[in-house]
């Protein structure tokens, strides 16, 4: 049973609960240390696997402070924090970490002034002022306990059970990571032996390929060990809200396919310099934790690439090599539309260029002379997926968005969603449904009548379904606030498998 430190009813007398601190049994922590020397972690550099899970227990329990930490014969090292800048080390007093890593299951201290160990500790008597603290051993296989993952607060709380046990799972993801590393490490460290001890002949560069592909193929197989953590992972991949963007209109729909795995579907919206926009949406193969890894991956790196070089095809080159170099996203890959927008100053609306990886093409809708909605595929010749190979090249092109017209992009999972008949909606349904609109084009509505369609579909969509529409407002049809207002809607299966 999980031990939990109550929080006293009587406040106000101050009254401190005494716990009692316990002494490491001195052959315990000599193998404990011995652990923490042979995974090689202590004073390496950041890591983005750590740094990931320190953010994710912060959003998951809604905390200013998560850090993940191991703790040496002297002192606890922060291998990851999360609203902890600036802090490397601590010394190994008595309290909080140097607690939490004597015991086998979770420290939970709902007010750190009321516990008899942890009221002394820095972090609560000094500036951080820390009420709330709860911790998860980081423990290897063979039982040594490394360190911990930890959430902090500045005022008194207390979690569920539920909550500890989602505690102990991050502390195991870390854990997962660490193996993955040493492994990696190990091999290294076996292929530079080897390197030394044997000339420099072409069997040598065979041999050394061999192992490199070995040790990917172990680092694939244990990887599978942390994909029971998925629907951890779902909740932190919710797609992002959408900026306003002066002059122009936007909207966006997310809905996975299934509460049970992780989306690989992606968009995003984001400024650039000079007034520039740039936007993208995509979908990576698969589904699971490695699909979250590598989404994760494509959204930093296009938003980085595109600070650097906006033009669409280059950043799409840039996430084609971070793919391909990455050997967290195994042999995954993933389609991508990466559009350019530039403000027009006479008349309103934007020059747009488009670029794609693989992706179906998007759909730009304006009016014609009738009043009618006139639809064109927008779809660069080329464009290959996108991480599947090192010379894959991409295609753009360029278009006004003026006002009254929009641009619809969508995943696959929208075309493949099934009608009434059986058959998949494929372009040519989408079209036919696009021609449907009336002017002027409004991504509002766009989207809204998008999630009506599949909805009224016999079984929804079968795939996860990301749309991003995009639409400059005319001078008589500007939203309720502002031409630059945005709109965002985001939905996901009912866990019954029944559609809203």
């Amino acid at each position: 049973m999980l031990q939990q430190v109550p929080v006293p009813e009587d406040h106000a007398g101050q009254k401190v609960r005494p716990r009692p601190q316990v002494v490491p049994d001195v052959d315990v922590e000599a193998g404990r240390i011995a652990a923490v020397r042979r995974y090689d972690i202590l004073d390496t550099p950041p890591d983005g696997a750590f740094d990931r899970v320190a953010a994710m227990a912060s959003r998951l329990f809604d905390v200013p402070v998560a850090t993940v930490t191991i703790v040496d014969s002297d002192r606890i090292w922060f291998k990851a924090t999360h609203g902890l800048e600036g802090v490397a080390e601590i010394g190994r007093d008595p309290g909080l970490c140097g607690s939490a890593v004597l015991r086998d299951d979770a420290l939970v201290i709902p007010d750190t002034l009321l516990d008899e160990v942890a009221c002394g500790n820095p972090l609560v008597t000094g500036p951080m002022g820390v009420r709330f603290y709860a911790a998860a051993p980081i423990t290897t296989r063979d039982g040594h306990r490394l360190g911990t993952v930890n959430i902090l607060d500045t005022k008194p709380r207390s979690i569920t059970e539920d909550d500890i046990a989602t505690l102990a799972d991050l502390a195991a993801i870390v854990m997962d990571e660490l193996e993955l590393r040493l492994a990696a490490l190990d091999a290294l460290r076996h292929e530079q032996e080897r390197r030394l001890a044997e000339s420099w002949h072409a069997e040598i560069e065979h041999e050394r390929a061999e192992a490199e592909r070995r040790a990917r193929e172990q680092a694939e197989k244990d990887k599978a060990a942390i994909a029971t953590f998925a629907s951890t992972l779902q909740r932190t991949l919710l797609p992002p809200a959408l900026p306003v963007v002066p002059g122009l209109e936007l909207a966006c729909h997310y809905r996975t396919a299934s509460v049970h795995d992780v989306g690989g579907d992606f968009y995003d919206v984001f400024p650039l310099v000079g007034g520039r926009w740039a936007f993208f949406l995509g979908d990576v193969c698969g589904k699971g934790a490695e699909a979250a890894v590598v989404t994760s991956l494509t959204r930093y790196t296009l938003r980085a690439a595109a600070q650097i070089d906006p033009d669409p095809t280059a950043v799409l080159g840039s996430l084609n090599a971070a793919l391909l170099a990455d050997v967290s996203a195994g042999s995954r890959f993933c389609t991508a539309i990466f559009g350019l927008l530039t403000p027009s100053t006479e008349p309103d609306g934007f020059s747009v260029t488009l670029a794609t990886g693989g992706h179906p093409p998007a759909y730009h809708l304006r009016p014609d002379e009738g009043g009618e909605v006139w639809v064109k595929a927008v779809r660069p010749k080329g464009g290959m997926l996108i991480g599947a190979f090192p010379s894959a090249p991409f295609a753009q092109v360029t278009f006004r968005l003026a006002p009254g017209e929009g641009l619809l992009l969508y995943t696959d999972g929208l075309t493949e969603a099934r009608t009434k008949g059986g058959d998949m909606l494929g372009e040519e349904g989408l079209t036919a449904f696009l021609h449907q609109r009336t002017t002027p084009v409004s991504a509002t509505v766009l989207v809204d009548d998008t999630a009506s369609l599949l909805e009224s579909l016999p079984d929804g969509a079968g795939d996860d379904v990301a749309v991003l529409a995009l639409s400059v407002p005319t001078c008589d049809n500007l939203p309720d606030q502002a031409v630059s207002a945005t709109a965002h809607t985001a939905a996901a299966p009912e866990p019954t498998g029944q559609q809203r």
